[in-house]
């Protein structure tokens, strides 16, 4: 069987060559329950000051936040992508259809940039998230504390 082509589930960019994307390209630990649905994406940042690809894993708890955040990102608003583990992607809505990008990596980079996405960037970010669900769908269960299985609908 092969594996999926990587997908984004974040990609952010203005004609001024700012741009900031979470490609998500696969499981973590493929076929072990305890990191099976944990994924592992590459965020790819691009600005005149800055160039950069860092790591980031991404567990089902963060897709949920993400995808119910996403409606409430009206000027003003902020979301998060990531938890306190290693990076965090934070998005801030301003007027005028600015976006605040936050880029913090404990370990190795702290950077905020603005992007002026074009076109209805957030119907994107809803597609992109739909999309990776689909092709890494959640596939173990917490039947109990630190107790894991297999979902029944998981495919083989």
């Amino acid at each position: 069987m092969t594996e999926p082509a990587p997908v984004d589930l974040v990609r952010l960019e203005d004609t001024g060559g700012n741009s900031c994307v979470v490609r998500v390209t696969g499981r973590f630990r493929p076929g072990v329950l305890t990191g099976h649905d944990v994924l592992c994406a590459d965020v790819l940042v691009s600005a005149s000051f800055l160039d950069a690809r860092l790591d980031m894993y991404l567990l089902p708890q963060d897709l949920d936040a993400w995808q119910e955040g996403l409606p409430g990102l009206v000027p003003g608003r902020q979301i998060g992508l990531g938890g306190d583990r290693g990076l965090r992607l934070v998005l801030r809505a301003h007027e005028g259809g600015l976006l605040s990008v936050s880029v913090v990596d404990p370990d190795r980079l702290t950077t905020l940039l603005g992007i002026r996405p074009e076109g209805d960037w957030l119907a994107q970010l809803r597609e992109g998230a739909d999309r990776v669900r689909r092709t890494w769908p959640v596939e173990v269960v917490e039947t109990a504390p630190m107790t894991y299985e297999w979902s029944p609908d998981r495919k083989r």
